[in-house]
């Protein structure tokens, strides 16, 4: 088995990408070790010390880092763990698959709610995926559209500038109702 490996915009986050299926479909977040009680995948990450957060993708498991660690110390150790889940054969999340978090919403703000999203799912979460993160939809009030970013995107620097500058603007530009793009913690 051969992993490979990307950077992403978060200097403490690195993407893997073990070459199969990891998620059938959405996408799983583990912010802590307590986390991921359900996943064996996630819990033999989260063995190798350093190791502060995993997120899956439907072909990635990124894994940031604690600041006092280094990549190139950890890294071996990360790969093992992956190389190791494949060939046991366990399940990469025992019991339910991931949520992909797409509810029909209905009252008032339907439609502007399932426009944002159709956006959010066709032209921003295929680019924050390339980077190692996800973007979920967290609500819709008096023009502000509030956003989860997960994986690589959590923490990243340029967070705050994609959220602003790249979504926001995207948003408004096809939705005239939105006129505020904030992040929520989960």
């Amino acid at each position: 088995m051969f992993i490979q490996t990307e950077s992403t915009p978060n200097p403490a986050t690195l993407k893997f990408l073990p070459g199969q299926t990891v998620l059938e479909m959405g996408t799983a977040d583990f912010p802590s070790a307590d986390a991921a009680a359900k996943s064996p995948l996630a819990n033999r990450v989260f063995a190798v010390e350093g190791v502060t957060g995993v997120f899956f993708g439907t072909d990635f498991v990124t894994v940031t880092k604690a600041d006092t660690v280094e990549w190139d110390h950890i890294k071996p150790a990360i790969l093992g763990a992956i190389m190791e889940h494949y060939q046991s054969g366990a399940p990469v999340i025992e019991g339910e698959q991931a949520a992909s978090g797409h509810a029909e919403h209905t009252g008032e703000d339907g439609e502007i709610v399932n426009q944002i999203k159709e956006l959010l799912d066709t032209r921003v979460r295929p680019a924050v995926a390339q980077d190692g993160g996800d973007i979920t939809f967290h609500g819709f009030d008096r023009g502000v559209v509030y956003l989860h970013m997960q994986g690589a995107c959590a923490g990243c620097p340029s967070s705050t500038l994609t959220l602003k500058m790249g979504i926001e603007n995207l948003l408004r530009h096809y939705i005239p109702e939105v006129v505020e793009v904030r992040p929520v913690a989960a």
